[in-house]
């Protein structure tokens, strides 16, 4: 089972008090269904559900949902726009993006997201198609993987671990570590100190991942296309459950909300008038909201969490 995350935080700055009663809305992240399903008891009988997601298990999952008012496509959101305008979908009034890993896939052994589960070394969130964490251990190149598990894992021995990776893999007849033990194992031996309760393998899993999946060029992808299919008062939420991820929202938010950050620094030190500034088209919701103690000590995957919102207005 996976518990979603903020979900009456989520699902209620989703709709936006201007959200008609036949509203097309996205979830661009079904994993288990939960927050699809709180969307579809509040949108009206006349509205539209759809939602997208790159894991099959998600896709079966979202079979079982027996409402003529929702629709699953097995994609990544990265390709929603093109998804939605295929249907003949031109503007949606609200989405909603889950972003990370979902409890089943972290739980399933044979997924290999998990260095807590002895499993193949797959981690692919569209387990149907692309290169596995083990295929693409085996190719990568050491400097590489060390950049990767810097700046994707934010490792402080990051070029520690690449080195013993990188040293297993050569070590092997086919050149492949294939078990998620078999790397955890790797990792911890070249950690040489970690905070006390986290898996010395925790930041190296969490890169690897990433990078395997490209799921930050997939956020990017998504945040850069999103807001052309957002009507007014169309709202965009996004949780997110790294700083990696959150980063890249809040900067976009940001940016979308007050445009002229964005300019070049040259330009800003020019007399410019404000009516020749970049006009806003968006505007932030609130502060940014996060897991309550309660739901905390309820799902302890809910602790990282952090939830924003963005609002269409032009």
């Amino acid at each position: 089972m996976h518990t979603p995350v903020l979900l009456r935080e989520s699902v209620d700055a989703l709709f936006a008090p201007q959200v008609p009663t036949d509203a097309v809305l996205v979830d661009g992240t079904f994993g288990r269904g939960g927050h699809a399903r709180a969307i579809l008891e509040k949108l009206g009988p006349g509205g539209r559900l759809i939602a997208f997601d790159r894991d099959p298990s998600a896709i079966a999952a979202a079979r079982e949902i027996a409402d003529p008012r929702f629709e699953i496509i097995h994609a990544p959101f990265s390709q929603m726009v093109p998804a939605l305008r295929a249907r003949g979908v031109e503007r949606i009034h609200g989405a909603l993006f889950d972003l990370g890993v979902s409890s089943p896939q972290l739980d399933e052994s044979a997924r290999g997201f998990s260095f807590m589960r002895d499993g193949p070394l797959d981690m692919r969130m569209d387990s149907s198609s692309g290169e596995t964490a083990s295929e693409w251990l085996a190719r990568i190149d050491e400097s590489t993987l060390a950049e990767v598990i810097k700046e994707y894992g934010e490792e402080r021995f990051a070029r520690s671990i690449a080195q013993a990776i990188s040293a297993a893999c050569r070590a092997r007849p086919l050149g492949k570590i294939e078990r998620t033990s078999e790397l955890a194992e790797i990792v911890a031996k070249a950690v040489r100190t970690r905070e006390r309760g986290q898996h010395p393998a925790t930041r190296t899993f969490q890169a690897i991942r990433i990078a395997v999946n490209r799921e930050l060029d997939e956020l990017n992808a998504m945040l850069e296309a999103v807001g052309s299919v957002m009507s007014p008062g169309a709202r965009l939420a996004v949780i997110s459950f790294h700083s990696l991820e959150d980063r890249i929202v809040k900067r976009f938010m940001m940016n979308a909300a007050h445009p002229e950050r964005a300019l070049d620094p040259a330009l800003k030190r020019l007399p410019i008038l404000a009516s020749q500034l970049p006009k806003a088209n968006f505007m932030l919701v609130g502060k940014s909201a996060i897991a309550s103690d309660a739901e905390i000590e309820a799902n302890p995957r809910a602790r990282s969490a952090r939830l924003r919102v963005l609002e269409k207005h032009a």
